[in-house]
């Protein structure tokens, strides 16, 4: 396996759970969002062990603070963008894996409750994007 940084490993670990939470806050709902975060993170867990690793060390990422939507939403899609960078760099044949795990958990926050709404599936598009 690669050797990541400290830096490199936050910024892969906040792309993946800031995608989940983009995806969650575009139809928000309070008991929506416990569904989703479940449904996310069970994708998560299914992910390849050298994903896994990724994803685990160094625990939860902190939320933004004080910042709007707008710029939440640019520094999580910027920080998907790096992060295929920086796997590419690394270790180009987990770039697929990642890519899969994040469009996977995605995809299971926005069917975790009353299906996909257009808003959720906008964001998705976004999140494919930012990994393209």
């Amino acid at each position: 396996m690669a050797e990541y940084t400290d830096q490199e490993r936050d910024t892969i670990r906040t792309a993946a759970y800031g995608a989940m939470a983009l995806v969650s806050k575009a139809d928000p709902g309070f008991f929506a969002m416990f569904k989703e975060s479940m449904a996310g993170s069970k994708a998560l867990a299914a992910a390849p062990p050298q994903i896994q690793s990724l994803l685990k060390e160094g625990g939860m990422p902190q939320p933004p603070q004080g910042k709007s939507a707008e710029e939440v939403e640019t520094s999580v899609l910027g920080n998907l963008t790096q992060a295929m960078t920086i796997l590419k760099g690394k270790d180009p044949e987990q770039v697929e894996g990642f890519k899969n795990v994040i469009l996977a958990a995605c995809q299971a926050v926005a069917d975790a409750s009353k299906g996909v709404s257009p808003e959720e599936q906008a964001m998705i598009e976004r999140v494919k994007g930012a990994l393209a």
